[in-house]
């Protein structure tokens, strides 16, 4: 179901169109995130064994834009991850300000058990597309993304 919303066709597209988004994007996530074996992991703590997985460490501002959690709430998810032995801060040699974030040797072994499951789930979500839908969608959400950044240069 769309808007009700009465107003010009490009009022009304545009918020049809981000109805739409949201309610696809949620309902996507719930299915994912209603399944998985997190191993007790919050979505965010997940969020970031796998940015780590794939990114190698990264600093917490860092990890805060690829999950989109703010600093402060970025902290917690770590401190949390370092209570259980997952992650460990580590300061630069040369900058003892600047601190990174690690895998530990038990967070690399759970995330790497964990994610196949999670990409599976992923996979069955989008099985819907065909890979040029796929790319297409890619494409099409990359700009919204970005559209903030497009207006402002």
């Amino acid at each position: 179901m769309g808007s009700h919303y009465k107003g010009s066709k490009e009022d009304v597209q545009a918020l049809d169109s981000y109805i739409k988004l949201i309610r696809a994007a949620d309902s996507i996530i719930a299915r994912i995130y209603r399944t998985a074996e997190l191993e007790g992991l919050t979505v965010s703590q997940f969020g970031v064994l796998e940015a780590l997985l794939h990114l190698g460490p990264l600093c917490q501002r860092e990890l805060g834009e690829k999950i989109l959690k703010s600093s402060g709430n970025i902290t917690m998810v770590i401190d949390n991850l370092e209570k259980r032995h997952l992650v460990e801060r580590k300061r630069d040699r040369g900058d003892r300000r600047f601190v990174t974030v690690h895998l530990t040797e038990d967070g690399n072994k759970l995330i790497r058990a964990i994610f196949p499951r999670h990409l599976a789930r992923i996979k069955n979500e989008f099985e819907i597309l065909s890979l040029s839908e796929q790319e297409n969608l890619s494409t099409l959400c990359r700009t919204l993304g970005r559209s903030e950044t497009a207006r402002s240069a």
